[in-house]
């Protein structure tokens, strides 16, 4: 009788969290609440109100908690496999959503929709992986890829690979972004050269490579802070020698 009692207070409390989301949203809720609605749908008779909270004192913070692999998850006291499931999946269609959405907008009117795609995408991996988002003629984004994962530098990067890429998707012009699992912002030496290098490449089939994003504890951009025109002028110098 009391674990009937218990369960059923748990499906009251959720069916009033449920209401207040239909309602007016996720405004109000806590990031505990989020989650453990989240964890209801993958067990549903369950109290999931202790492991959501569980969840953010291993993790900190509700994004670490969706980042976190299926087996760091089912690490934390009642959290099992199918509400450990339900989380990585929410994630992974949180990131479907974002670059679906980006498909035929134009760069320069969601360069905000883009960042929001690859901060999901890229933030928290614990490897570095390169992306790119092809082009068009209008700077409209025809799709992305991820072409490298590992350490990255200018000897694991095939820019062959990413023209290849680009003229199969008839692109005129290039983003390419990459995350430092660090977290930190500041390019680096490897960074600069590789991004000299596509520039290079690029303008010599007629691409335009717009900027290089760097994602860790935030966004930076090569164009944003200079560095594009630095390169591009230095670029121009290097041809006009030759």
């Amino acid at each position: 009788m009391e674990k009937e009692f218990w369960q059923k207070k748990g499906e009251g409390h959720r069916a009033r969290l449920r209401d207040r989301f239909l309602d007016k949203g996720l405004d109000g809720f806590s990031a505990a609440e989020v989650l453990e609605l989240l964890l209801s749908f993958g067990t549903p008779r369950t109290d999931c109100k202790e492991p959501a909270r569980n969840l953010l004192k291993k993790f900190g913070t509700f994004s670490k908690v969706i980042e976190a692999p299926i087996a760091s998850l089912q690490e934390v006291h009642g959290v099992g496999p199918k509400n450990g499931f339900a989380l990585h999946f929410v994630h992974a269609v949180a990131g479907y959503y974002l670059k679906e959405r980006l498909t035929g907008k134009r760069y320069l009117h969601s360069s905000q929709d883009v960042i929001d795609y690859l901060m999901h995408s890229l933030r928290g991996l614990k490897k570095e992986v390169l992306s790119v988002i092809f082009l068009d003629a209008s700077h409209a984004i025809i799709d992305s890829a991820i072409v490298a994962e590992g350490t990255l530098n200018v000897n694991t990067i095939y820019p062959r690979e990413i023209i290849k890429k680009a003229l199969d998707f008839h692109a005129a012009a290039l983003i390419i972004a990459h995350n430092h699992p660090s977290g930190a912002l500041q390019p680096s030496a490897q960074d600069m050269k590789l991004t000299k290098n596509l520039f290079m490449l690029c303008s010599s089939m007629q691409i335009q490579l717009l900027d290089h994003l760097v994602i860790g504890d935030g966004c930076y951009s090569f164009a944003d802070n200079g560095l594009i025109a630095d390169i591009s002028k230095e670029c121009r110098a290097i041809l006009s020698s030759l």
